[in-house]
């Protein structure tokens, strides 16, 4: 059977998002990823899936490392491998300078540089000890455990390729979104492998996370209306923007930005070629296929991440239907 990871990300109620992920579990994913961003915590969110749960991996995907001294966020991690029994994997990215300069006032230096000094203070607090006095990282510390938790592997999220090289190189695997599998596997699998070669390593036992949008569903229009919405906070970050630029889809960012220079509404702003590339919306054979792209790309974990909150009509047939093994019990 085919591993498959499920994004469940609560909405209004986080009470709806640990039953599905005690449905999850039983409809065969391998593991369950929260989002950080602007919403709840994602290390309790995944330590009330984890004491729901007993089997399902789980994992960050991902949590921003600004916020956080290395040391703490090692705490955190290790705490959660204990309460998760070994289950769970820690995602970190350096999200966007909107999110992390302009709303919490943090200054990002160099995103590239700041992620390497950080895994090294990380990976170092993950073991239990750390010694370290860097540009921009200070620490002395000792863990006071008897015993240290299993530590968990460390993703890294990259868009582009001097992050998904960095991934490569320091970290076990790395968590994508809103890249086509024609980008993964033009630009980020090379990059990955570009990494790899530099720390001796192959691509073997590297795991490539991709969220894959996906919605089940007959009412075509309006889900694609919802993921449109969705999709319109991404189309005006840089990072976004150098991806799907560098994924051959600079004439449609162009036409957004005329339509939402002209006052359109942002949602209608998002051209159809580009909601119908990022994400696959339609009939159980149109979901399936869009995940089994990510696959043949070269993802090793394609997670679904149904379109919207769990509240949507859509969100459960979706993640039944891309179960590895659903309710009729046919496999993926």
């Amino acid at each position: 059977m085919e591993r498959v990871g499920a994004y469940l990300i609560p909405g209004a109620n986080l009470r709806v998002g640990v039953e599905l992920a005690q449905r999850a579990e039983a409809w065969g994913y391998e593991s369950l990823w929260v989002t950080h961003g602007a919403g709840r915590d994602s290390f309790l969110v995944l330590s009330a899936y984890a004491q729901a749960t007993r089997t399902i991996g789980l994992g960050n995907g991902v949590v921003p490392i600004y916020p956080r001294h290395p040391v703490a966020l090692a705490q955190e991690a290790l705490t959660l491998s204990e309460i998760s029994g070994g289950r769970f994997r820690l995602g970190i990215g350096v999200s966007h300078r909107p999110s992390m300069g302009d709303a919490l006032g943090l200054d990002m230096g160099d995103p590239i540089r700041v992620m390497r000094e950080y895994v090294a203070v990380l990976q170092a607090a993950l073991s239990g000890q750390v010694e370290h006095a860097g540009t921009r990282y200070r620490a002395t510390w000792k863990s006071a455990l008897p015993r240290l938790p299993a530590p968990p592997s460390l993703l890294l999220a990259g868009l582009g390729s001097r992050m998904l090289e960095l991934a490569g190189e320091i970290a076990d695997g790395a968590i994508l979104w809103l890249c086509t599998p024609a980008y993964v596997q033009e630009v980020a699998l090379p990059a990955i492998a570009r990494g790899r070669a530099k720390s001796g390593k192959s691509l073997e036992e590297f795991e490539v996370v991709a969220a894959v949008p996906a919605a089940l569903t007959d009412d075509v229009d309006a889900t694609t209306a919802l993921f449109k919405d969705e999709l319109t906070r991404y189309l005006m970050l840089p990072f976004y923007r150098a991806m799907l630029t560098a994924s051959r889809f600079g004439e449609e960012l162009s036409a957004f930005d005329r339509a939402r220079s002209a006052g359109a509404p942002l949602s209608r702003a998002v051209p159809d070629r580009l909601a119908a590339a990022l994400g696959g919306i339609g009939d159980r054979d149109v979901v399936r296929a869009y995940v089994a792209a990510y696959r043949r790309a070269g993802v090793t974990l394609p997670a679904v991440r149904p379109i919207g909150v769990p509240e949507a009509p859509h969100y459960r047939s979706t993640l039944e239907g891309c179960a590895p093994r659903n309710a009729v019990g046919q496999n993926f």
